[in-house]
């Protein structure tokens, strides 16, 4: 068959039947294998296998603390590794606080305040004082995911109470919350997602793809939050607290950690350990997150052994989300710590029989927690208060930064940010073809890319006859505790030439009479289509989490991150045993295709190993730097993304690395999947060009708009 042409549009191909799936499924087809129907669930699996691994042996090195030497030690080094993962802190500049608004309540005061937490950045607070207020002890409070803020009643019941025992309370808003939406929508006065976590963790992969952490964000917010507290006279500057309820438990535990000043902290059902997140909800949404943090051997209990001995009190509840298991195993961890400074008292866990929730007993605790920690004695009953309607505690003119003071955003101050890393890869860009050692390293690394080992013997699982092939179904040892399955389409005539076709929707997607695999191998080629894990019947499990977007769940993607792996990093090392057996097998010549969001996954590989002599891409995406610039950029190209890649490598460089090889690129997408930034695209397809014709291979490198002839690609 000569002069094939093959189309792909860019929703991409049509879906094939459950029927059809079923064909060519090599775990639920004709075995329907019971040792491996967990397999869509495989790459959690793996990965939270990694996490154990790291957890176990943070452990082993806790259980050799035995003197307070050592734990002092212990805790320089959290200190230290914590800084590390959540990244550089700005430079302090002015608050240019202002209160807009100030309102008598009966015994107390609002006083509702803008600050810059950064230049042109805005944080809208809230300061409840009570009348006669001088030097009384401070309580900053930190709101969970909702979508009002610390306007949420039962967040301000909690604030009044405080109030009504004499303590000052600083309440402000969470990046994508309150009046502080990221993607706000004037037509509809609320953000374009559902969920605040959404919110968080949309634009947060962004800034870890960066190489920062929404978590250094939302704790610089804190941070800021003392800054300006201690400059009120009605606070005493030692005497100043911290708590906050799930989201807030999340911010409280942080900034106590990062931030001496707190003299106590309560934070509220949040607490846990990874272990147990793992093996229960898994990893949360963007700020609950630190860069590569279990790889560096950090554990939520190292939050709160950073703040020894200082007064903490943990409140949690038996049936929170949150495993209390968890809560009981760190609180035990840390007590070690308290003891040996001689402080037991100072650290102790407070818990009631409810789900993730506030309740009377918890925030009666806190009250009597403060009040004992900040030497303001008091009784420690709630009492009735009568919460303040929403619109009081409105702090800008429209009720959003955005439109109000035109405030930047995460994305816009993360575009800064990657412009400013990328100069440095562009420099280094300027050493080609030398640097492209040292780029390919880097990229081993960050992916967290694991040479294959030999490759195991597949499992045949059967064989279906078509007209002029037969396609071959096999396992295959992945590098976890799962099997990769693939087919393989082999022409009537035997050939040791081989295709390696990667669809993001399986190995089924374009194996049906007539469709691509097909048109492949009536070229006279094997075509190989393995299901790498996390695609096809290897996903994509049943793991969703806080940040189910459009269908792709951030949560896995974070949890990759915080053990030191990507999910491309692990795909590409599966492909790659894929290519052992195919050499093993003797074939002589390996090409590869990938579709869409699968192409980082082949890029990566092909970079790593050249028996991978060809290689076209199918509407891929033009960059990493394309996917952080875009602000409403394609959740389903996450995946393929490698969180710290920016100003280090990115996906032209593993392109132009290629070179003298053959490569096609046909449809060059941006971030969001269309081609509106021409710019991103242009910028790509230069690098690529250069790195080729640098090598004297300009010839090799096709760029393609339209249709793409596959037999030229095949044969010439």
């Amino acid at each position: 068959m000569t002069g094939t042409k093959l189309i792909f549009p860019a929703l991409l191909l049509m879906a094939t039947s459950v029927r059809a799936q079923k064909e060519f499924d090599g775990l639920r087809g004709t075995h329907n294998w019971i040792g491996f129907s967990d397999a869509p669930n495989a790459l959690y699996h793996h990965i939270a296998g990694r996490a154990y691994e790291q957890l176990d042996k943070r452990s082993q090195q806790i259980q050799g603390i035995h003197t307070l030497e050592g734990w002092r030690q212990r805790q320089a080094y959290i200190k230290k590794v914590l800084q590390e993962a959540v990244g550089t802190y700005p430079e302090k500049t002015p608050l240019h606080a202002v209160v807009t608004q100030t309102i008598q309540r009966d015994g107390y005061r609002i006083e509702n305040i803008v600050y810059e937490s950064q230049p042109g950045y805005f944080v809208t607070s809230s300061l409840f004082i009570p009348d006669g207020a001088g030097n009384n002890p401070a309580i900053i409070y930190c709101s969970g995911h909702a979508d009002a803020g610390y306007r949420s009643k039962i967040y301000l019941k909690t604030i009044l109470n405080l109030v009504k025992k004499g303590f000052v309370v600083f309440a402000f808003d969470p990046i994508g919350q309150g009046e502080r939406l990221q993607y706000y929508e004037a037509s509809t006065g609320r953000s374009a997602f559902k969920w605040p976590a959404f919110e968080h963790s949309y634009v947060g992969a962004q800034v870890f793809i960066t190489g920062n952490t929404l978590a250094r964000d939302f704790i610089w917010d804190g941070i800021r939050a003392v800054d300006y507290l201690i400059t009120r006279k009605e606070v005493d500057p030692k005497r100043i607290g911290i708590t906050g309820r799930s989201g807030g438990g999340t911010q409280s535990a942080y900034i106590a950690a990062f931030d001496d000043r707190i003299a106590a902290a309560a934070p509220e059902n949040y607490i846990t350990s990874f272990k147990w997140l793992f093996r229960s909800m898994g990893p949360q949404d963007a700020e609950q997150n630190f860069f590569h943090g279990i790889k560096k051997g950090l554990e939520m209990a190292d939050l709160l052994a950073a703040c020894a001995p200082r007064p903490m009190l943990i409140v949690t509840t038996t049936q929170d989300m949150f495993p209390i298991q968890g809560a009981l195993e760190t609180v035990e961890e840390v007590t070690a710590i308290y003891k040996a400074y001689g402080k037991s008292g100072n650290f102790s866990m407070v818990s009631d029989d409810a789900p993730h929730a506030s309740t009377q007993k918890n925030r009666e605790a806190v009250y009597r927690f403060f009040q004992e920690a900040l030497n303001n004695p008091g009784n420690p009953r709630e009492e009735q208060v009568d919460i303040p309607q929403p619109e009081l505690l409105q702090v800008t003119k429209t009720g959003q930064v955005t439109t109000s003071l035109n405030s930047a955003t995460v994305f816009s101050r993360n575009c800064k940010e990657a412009r400013k890393r990328m100069q440095k890869l562009q420099a280094t860009r300027r050493n080609m073809p030398g640097y492209f050692s040292n780029m390919l390293a880097s990229a081993k690394q960050l992916s967290g890319f694991v040479q294959p080992a030999e490759t195991s013997t597949p499992v045949f699982t059967g064989r279906i006859q078509r007209t002029g092939y037969v396609i071959e179904k096999y396992l295959l040892k992945g590098e976890g505790n799962y099997q990769i399955p693939y087919t393989v389409c082999k022409p009537a005539m035997p050939t040791q030439k081989a295709v390696l076709y990667i669809h993001p929707q399986g190995k089924a997607a374009e194996a049906g009479p007539g469709g691509t695999m097909e048109s492949l191998v009536k070229n006279g080629v094997m075509v190989v289509a393995p299901d790498l894990v996390g695609i096809g019947e290897m996903g994509p499990g049943a793991f969703k989490g806080d940040s189910y977007i459009d269908s792709v769940s951030y949560n896995v993607w974070f949890a990759a991150m915080l053990v030191g792996r990507s999910i491309t990093g692990i795909q590409a090392g599966d492909l790659l045993r894929v290519v052992n057996q195919l050499t093993k097998e003797g074939v002589q010549e390996i090409y590869g295709l990938a579709i869409q969001q699968m192409s980082p996954v082949l890029l990566h590989a092909a970079a790593f190993d050249k028996r991978i002599s060809r290689v076209a891409l199918i509407a891929p995406y033009a960059s990493y730097l394309s996917m952080v610039m875009n602000e409403h950029y394609n959740p389903h190209f996450l995946h393929s993304t490698v969180s710290g890649s920016i100003g280090v490598y990115d996906l032209p460089d593993l392109a132009a690395s290629l070179a003298p090889r053959k490569l096609m690129i046909c449809g060059m997408a941006d971030g969001s999947g269309s081609s509106a930034d021409t710019q991103s695209i242009a910028e790509s397809i230069s690098v690529i060009a250069l790195g080729y014709k640098q090598r004297g291979a300009a010839q090799q490198l096709q760029i393609v708009t339209g249709p793409m002839d596959f037999n030229n690609w095949l044969t010439n």
